[in-house]
């Protein structure tokens, strides 16, 4: 039986690289390395940057530091040389580390320890902290693409003055909600 932390993990994941995937579809080549301030990251950086920590702290992920010797982290925020098709295949390999490592944990895993930057962290509180990052890049690149596409974007979430709309129709699917 599949234990329910990682398998609540790999949905949390799963649900993160498919919205950054969605976002990132509806950006042209342009738009993906466009910054909208100079002062921040465009929307390729930011995955290149997330797929980058992902493949080092997830490649032998039990064995060594999180913080491998061969990441390069700071030309990960260089648009140079990077076109979509670069930066795919760097996203499918960070997230491809994180998948397989994430499969091959069983429950007794999550107890044991690993470093990240020579840190100590139980596997638990390592995911946990990939969850977040994650999450917080997720943010920024849904909140990049609306900036760069106004009203050309489709909603990856509830759109706004939807939220009723969508509650009925969940309620229609599973038959609960807030009011049944």
């Amino acid at each position: 039986m599949p234990d329910p932390f990682l398998q609540a993990a790999r949905t949390q994941f799963d649900m993160q690289k498919d919205q950054i995937e969605r976002a990132a579809a509806q950006l042209s080549e342009d738009q993906l390395l466009t910054r909208i301030l100079p002062e921040l990251n465009c929307v390729g950086v930011i995955m290149r940057h997330l797929a980058g920590s992902l493949r080092s702290r997830f490649t032998d992920f039990l064995d060594t530091d999180g913080e491998k010797t061969w990441r390069k982290r700071e030309t990960e925020f260089s648009r140079d040389g990077l076109t979509r098709h670069a930066l795919m295949q760097e996203w499918e390999r960070g997230w491809g580390a994180l998948f397989t490592t994430l499969d091959s944990l069983g429950p007794e895993d999550l107890t044991r320890t690993i470093t990240i930057r020579t840190e100590p962290h139980t596997v638990a509180l390592a995911i946990v902290r990939a969850i977040n990052h994650c999450a917080y890049h997720t943010g920024q690149v849904l909140m990049l693409g609306r900036a760069i596409k106004h009203n050309d974007w489709d909603w990856l979430t509830i759109p706004p003055g939807e939220s009723d709309r969508f509650n009925q129709e969940m309620l229609g699917r599973y038959g609960f909600g807030p009011d049944a």
